[in-house]
């Protein structure tokens, strides 16, 4: 009897200490902050090679650490699944977009056997805000289904848009909570202009300030999610002046400075080559305007960086930046795709009407008119940056964005899936750590594991009476230390049969043809010497391609890949 008492008062004391650590204050529980941006390169930021002014990422950078192969999943919707769940894309339901082709891997939704970030930290004693894009449901009609919204998938207050896309001065599915709202008849924010990289700040920032008068002494976990800088190439004027004349040489003279700032920065290295230029600026048509473009997409990434300093000073006013976790990163490589840069076909309208306060804008593209009821226009000649154009700054650009890689968005070569990665953390990192470079290899299933870990939570195994699926990565909270950690398994790569997987310093990668549902055969690189991967080396070692690709589709069958949408010969194959 003394002895089952004796059980029965450790648990019941386990209990209180973990009741007592929940609402404890938020000094001994880090907040955390993640913080997502939108089609952007590699070498975009300044701390990892750009010309593009983001003084507030590079300070952070500067007291916190830098990780220079960390990767996503080569596209918005699978990225935005795999960060929120910790778990591979199509095990949580979207390997595609946000469409259902009727396949457990390919559902266009989040599932119900995974848990968000949000809902994780939230039931156990965080409270939960996001500001910026969602892009993880195929429900986004104002009456439809909102049971994978973010109020529904763990977080408490929620300002952004449900869509992936769409004009920064009109934003359509823009949202306050569960509620369709326009940029006219939000009653909470009102801004002189109303931008939405700066309304993604703002609300992110108003909702520290309920934080503090609601809750201080809880720690809290805030997911801001940027459109910056995806097309459509919208930005201020007066953003855009600061970078005028600056990419009047084109194309090769800044893949060639931020090549050689990466060098000296030490995020690549000097031995390594960089990927063939993709298109002639000698032979580019319409130069002004593709400079216009370039100087538009720096000015978008420059405003958001200040949003984010912003940010930050709103933490260190409120005394918690010390203890906050921020870490930053971009959902795929720069973007390649050619919306808004073709001819019109057809004449605008002319007989446009104004738009009504409460008038919802329903289409991301192309979006026929301005809120005032001028039409939207694209093409050569439509100078971007304001509300009326609809242009993305397309290939040679997006080439520029991924220095010194191959590929670009969508792919699973480096140029479409390498992403900065900065973490900062005060009292967690130490000092001595500062502005430290970590070249092993991490990955988008990571992030859910390290805030499960710096949070001191247990990963459910059922919510919501579902089984939930177990984490697929590691925590990355050793590195904080000046520790090492070691992964159990490979990394793994699939977007519209593009596959890849990583092991290592060896990196198996090919591309697919969603058409005819062919693959290319398997290149092989060794990353440590050749991570621009420009020299193949598939046919010197064949046993470790068929070693490695036994690997991918073991994976593969097990996540959900297959069945694939696309008609495939080997998808039955190993």
């Amino acid at each position: 009897m003394k002895q089952i008492r004796f059980v029965t008062a450790c648990v019941l004391i386990c209990f209180a200490a973990v009741s007592v650590f929940a609402d404890s204050p938020q000094t001994q529980r880090p907040n955390i902050i993640v913080i997502l941006s939108d089609d952007m390169g590699y070498s975009d930021i300044g701390c990892y090679g750009g010309e593009i002014n983001t003084p507030n990422l590079d300070r952070l950078a500067e007291k916190g650490l830098r990780f220079t192969q960390f990767y996503n999943s080569a596209r918005c919707c699978p990225t935005r699944a795999s960060l929120l769940t910790g778990v591979y894309p199509h095990q949580a339901g979207i390997g595609l977009m946000v469409n259902d082709r009727n396949l457990p891997g390919y559902k266009g939704d989040l599932g119900s056997n995974v848990c968000t970030i949000a809902e994780v930290l939230r039931d156990r004693g965080y409270r939960t805000y996001m500001s910026g894009k969602w892009h993880v449901t195929r429900h986004k009609e104002s009456n439809g289904p909102k049971f994978n919204w973010p109020l529904q998938r763990g977080f408490e207050k929620f300002y952004g848009t449900i869509a992936g896309a769409g004009s920064f001065y009109d934003p359509a599915t823009l949202c306050r909570g569960n509620t369709f709202i326009t940029p006219l008849n939000d009653s909470l924010y009102q801004p002189k202009i109303y931008y939405y990289t700066n309304a993604i700040s703002d609300n992110a920032i108003e909702f520290l300030k309920d934080h503090r008068k609601e809750s201080p002494e809880k720690p809290f976990f805030m997911y801001v999610a940027y459109t910056a800088a995806h097309w459509p190439l919208h930005a201020l004027p007066e953003d855009i002046e600061k970078y005028r004349g600056t990419y009047d040489g084109g194309f090769q003279p800044v893949r060639k400075a931020r090549m050689e700032k990466m060098k000296k920065l030490g995020i690549i290295d000097p031995g390594w080559k960089m990927a063939d230029q993709a298109e002639d600026w000698e032979h580019t048509k319409h130069k002004e305007w593709e400079i216009r473009n370039m100087e538009v997409y720096a000015a978008m990434v420059d405003c958001m960086d200040r949003g984010i300093g912003k940010l930050v000073d709103e933490l260190k006013k409120q005394g918690c930046f010390e203890n906050t976790v921020i870490m930053y990163l971009q959902d795929n490589g720069g973007c390649a795709e050619g919306y808004g840069r073709n001819v019109p076909k057809k004449p605008y309208s002319t007989d446009l009407k104004p738009m009504a306060s409460d008038e919802l804008q329903t289409r991301i593209w192309p979006p026929m008119q301005t809120r005032d009821g001028r039409p939207v226009k694209h093409g050569p000649g439509v100078m971007a940056g304001a509300e009326d154009t609809f242009i993305a700054y397309g290939k040679g650009w997006a080439n520029v964005s991924n220095t010194p890689f191959r590929e670009y968005k969508h792919f699973v070569h480096e140029g479409g899936i390498a992403t900065p990665f900065i973490v900062s953390w005060p009292d967690g990192i130490r000092e001595k750590l500062n502005g430290n470079l970590i070249e092993e290899p991490a990955h988008l299933v990571d992030v859910m594991s390290t805030c499960v870990d710096i949070s001191g939570t247990a990963f459910p195994e059922k919510e919501r009476d579902n089984e939930i699926l177990p984490m697929e990565g590691i925590s990355l909270s050793p590195f904080f230390k000046g520790k090492k950690t070691s992964r159990n398994d490979a990394i793994y790569f699939e977007h519209h049969l593009n596959s890849a997987v990583r092991e290592g310093n060896w990196k198996l990668v090919r591309k697919g043809n969603t058409k005819t549902g062919e693959y290319s055969p398997w290149e092989l690189y060794n990353m440590k010497k050749d991570r621009t991967e420009m020299n193949n080396l598939a046919e010197k070692y064949p046993k470790r391609v068929n070693a490695l690709s036994v690997k991918w589709y073991t994976w593969a069958k097990r996540t959900n890949v297959f069945p694939s949408p696309f008609k495939n010969k080997k998808e039955n194959s190993n």
